[in-house]
């Protein structure tokens, strides 16, 4: 079953003769438990295709469907609780909160939605991701890689539908970029999880299920790279 459809999807920003079209009718589909990368390069409009599938900007036209759910046929209050129990979110940033300690971040997301964390989940995420150790420790004290498999446990902690990860190993150095990887590979198969990463690092796509390529606004599906 397909959960991600993105179908016909289209943005464009300026007027007349200043109008940039940053996606051209893009559409594609991912079925659950698939990891695909977007790769392209800078400028292309592989940003703004994620933004758009999590909601965090709104396309010209077109439409995003979870789960046949369409995001943008929401109010915004009722896309931004869908948002939050259905996406999780990876960044380049990071984006953790400096005054809250590892497992307080993981967790966070269920706390902003009035929900009570399942300790035993809680425990194998912070297994899964090596830092049942650095639970108690803050931003501050951990390492660049640290910090992004801290934001990885917590877009895994709402079992979400779809997880958008944008260059997650940006900031890091080539051990930890493996090692982040590696950890996203392992939560497609150990959770099931379908995960949608942007990266311009050609290098990191060969153990995907699909390498997706936008080229000024325009996405081609160039099949698996794995092997």
């Amino acid at each position: 079953m397909d959960i991600l459809k993105v179908e016909k999807l289209c943005k464009t920003y300026g007027t007349r003769e200043a109008q940039v079209q940053a996606l051209k009718e893009v559409s594609f589909t991912m079925e659950k438990g698939e990891f695909a990368a977007v790769v392209g390069e800078s400028g292309s409009g592989k940003s703004t295709l994620l933004n758009c599938i999590g909601g965090l900007d709104n396309p010209t036209s077109g439409g995003v469907f979870l789960e046949g759910r369409n995001l943008f046929s929401m109010k915004e209050r009722e896309r931004t609780v869908f948002r939050r129990r259905n996406i999780g979110f990876v960044f380049q940033s990071f984006q953790l909160i400096p005054e809250l300690t590892v497992e307080q971040n993981i967790i966070f997301p269920l706390l902003l939605d009035y929900q009570k964390p399942d300790p035993g989940s809680v425990k194998e995420i912070l297994e899964v991701l090596g830092l049942t150790e650095r639970r108690n420790h803050l931003p501050s004290q951990l390492s660049g890689g640290q910090q992004q498999r801290t934001a990885i446990g917590r877009a895994l902690i709402t079992k979400p539908m779809l997880i958008l990860a944008d260059e997650p190993t940006g900031n890091l150095d080539s051990k930890n970029s493996r090692d982040v990887m590696d950890l996203l590979l392992k939560a497609s198969r150990h959770y099931q999880q379908t995960i949608l990463m942007i990266t311009h690092n050609i290098n990191l796509t060969s153990s995907v299920d699909r390498v997706l390529k936008v080229t000024d606004g325009v996405l081609a599906d160039l099949g698996g790279m794995r092997g």
